[in-house]
């Protein structure tokens, strides 16, 4: 799909702000409601919009210990890849988890109470023996940067006009 500079906009205007109503984004992106809508529609139904969620503040909340984990599968079949990324969707604990390239084969977010049920859910793991080899635990000390938002102009092609 081809997004083109008002895509883009409504894009960005959205992730700052994704509780703006249909007129104030039509406002913020110099663009009359009916097209805006248009757009708007069209980038959901083609799933570039996925969804609109509300960012809580974890600190406000509860506490919580913030986990990054490197692991490494035991084997490399497509088999052993499929149980283990099937058993982690169901931790609820486990917030993000990235497949990567190179010396190790995931990493993945953990938010956990504390220390302890961290390392509660990670013995939990590996007697379930979801094929985890080995795994590196990186405690977050504090957040530097949360935004989530994709940095959508430095994505667009040489014409600065389109997506790829």
């Amino acid at each position: 799909m081809k997004l083109d500079e008002l895509d883009i906009k409504i894009l960005a205007a959205l992730q700052r702000e994704g509780r703006m109503t249909k007129l104030k984004l039509a406002e913020t992106i110099n663009l009359s409601p009916t097209p805006c809508w248009e757009r708007l529609r069209r980038l959901e139904q083609a799933g570039v919009i996925s969804g609109y969620h509300a960012r809580l503040n974890l600190e406000k909340l509860a506490r919580a210990t913030m986990v990054l984990v490197e692991v490494t599968l035991k084997r490399h079949q497509h088999a052993d890849f499929q149980r283990f990324e099937a058993a982690i969707r169901d931790v609820p604990e486990i917030v993000e988890c990235y497949a990567t390239g190179g010396g190790l084969d995931y990493v993945l977010k953990i938010v956990a109470r504390d220390v302890d049920a961290y390392q509660r859910l990670i013995d939990r793991l590996l007697i379930d023996d979801v094929g985890i080899d080995r795994y590196f635990t990186y405690i977050v000390t504090k957040p530097v940067k949360e935004s989530g938002a994709l940095p959508l102009d430095r994505l667009m092609d040489g014409t600065g006009r389109e997506f790829l």
